[in-house]
């Protein structure tokens, strides 16, 4: 018991050797120190290799302040793998992901009307390769964060009354199953055209993403909103009870129940009441965009996808963006953000998560802006100046 009394006297006496304060600050966390951490890089297409460099930037700094060792390895994906490759992900890229202890990507894909990718059969086409990624790592819990930045009130598409307010969401969409995942089929009777694709769902699938979201709340603001059509859907009635159900080992987050719709008129009426939501594949997708578009803008937004472990695949919501790659003028704060994430939720460094997160705030204040976000009365930076500076303020 003597020893946090000492350790508060002597980070007081030494604040300023940060070095050695974030080891040993590591060390009384965790009782042990991450020496080395391999991190997977999928850089991607388009504006992915610009964006993924300036987050290495960022990590480095942090490694730098706070004693870890990062490995960076990268692997071809997408459509950078398809004309290396001929494939979207081979199988040697799938296991230096697996062998890793996270996953930075970029972004992969191209022109859906002019690159030649898209000519290509559906499962030979660049998002193959994600769809397949996720799969192999079996990553079922996405978390897309929505954060309104007071800097960025104005880009809000939302009344000034309710963007006043601020807003700080994650979403935790569950990735693997549901009706993009169960069994479909187009048929001819009769002469008519007939689709079919079914929703499902098992009580253990439910459970494990219903303990991810849980286990977040607790890092957040401990409130759980659990989002479902249970006045309509039997996969919903199973979906809230198994949430119920989960709920009771964790008294200290608040759970509450919304139908979808009732969620995404929310969205726009009231964001700021809104902690943690806890919804299954369909509705996740949607409301996530929709949550996305409140925020002003999707470069601001990371992403991560969670397996039953601490790995995780971390990425930015918006897309590759080819009509502007290698113009340095992409904006990379949603590809730090998602390192931000990498660092809190598979490593458990919350305190260098934090360190990021408050380098974009404070690079915001400061009134530096990319393309993207630019407003009048601020600084116009590009892609790796925009790195740069974050690095510089961890």
């Amino acid at each position: 018991m003597y020893v946090p009394v000492f350790w508060y006297l002597f980070k007081e006496r030494h604040r300023k050797m940060s070095f050695l304060s974030g080891r040993i600050d590591s060390f009384f966390k965790k009782e042990y120190f991450i020496m080395k951490l391999s991190i997977t890089c999928i850089p991607g297409d388009g504006i992915g290799p610009e964006i993924v460099a300036q987050a290495k930037n960022v990590l480095n700094a942090v490694a730098e302040k706070y004693g870890h060792d990062l490995c960076f390895t990268d692997i071809l994906m997408g459509g950078a793998s398809i004309d290396a490759c001929g494939e979207p992900l081979t199988e040697e890229a799938i296991a230096t992901a697996k062998a890793a202890d996270a996953v930075l990507m970029g972004s992969i894909g191209g022109n859906t009307s002019t690159s030649p990718w898209y000519q290509l059969p559906p499962d030979k086409r660049p998002e193959a390769g994600l769809l397949r990624l996720r799969k192999s790592l079996n990553l079922f819990a996405n978390l897309r964060p929505a954060l309104l930045y007071q800097e960025l009130r104005a880009a809000c598409p939302l009344k000034e009354e309710i963007s006043a307010a601020g807003f700080d969401i994650m979403i935790m969409r569950e990735l693997t199953g549901g009706l993009y995942f169960g069994e479909r089929r187009t048929v001819v009777e009769n002469g008519v055209r007939r689709a079919v694709d079914t929703l499902t769902y098992d009580e253990n699938e439910i459970r494990r993403i219903a303990v991810k979201g849980f286990e977040i709340a607790r890092k957040r603001k401990r409130k759980v909103t659990s989002v479902d059509k249970a006045n309509v859907l039997d996969s919903s009635r199973l979906w809230r009870k198994v949430v119920e159900e989960v709920a009771v080992d964790y008294p200290d987050v608040e759970l509450s129940h919304m139908l979808v719709d009732n969620c995404a008129m929310q969205l726009v009426k009231d964001p700021a009441q809104f902690d943690v939501i806890l919804t299954e594949n369909m509705f996740g997708d949607i409301l996530s965009d929709e949550a996305s578009m409140i925020t002003g803008s999707i470069g601001m937004l990371p992403s991560a996808s969670l397996n039953d472990t601490r790995f995780g695949l971390y990425e930015p919501s918006h897309g590759s963006a080819p009509d502007i790659a290698g113009r340095d003028i992409a904006n990379p704060i949603a590809t730090v953000l998602s390192a931000a994430m990498m660092l809190r939720y598979s490593f458990d460094l919350d305190q260098e998560a934090d360190a990021v997160e408050a380098a974009v705030q404070a690079v915001l204040k400061e009134g530096y802006r990319t393309a993207d976000i630019m407003s009048e009365g601020c600084t116009l930076v590009g892609c790796s100046r925009m790195g740069s500076l974050l690095a510089e303020r961890i």
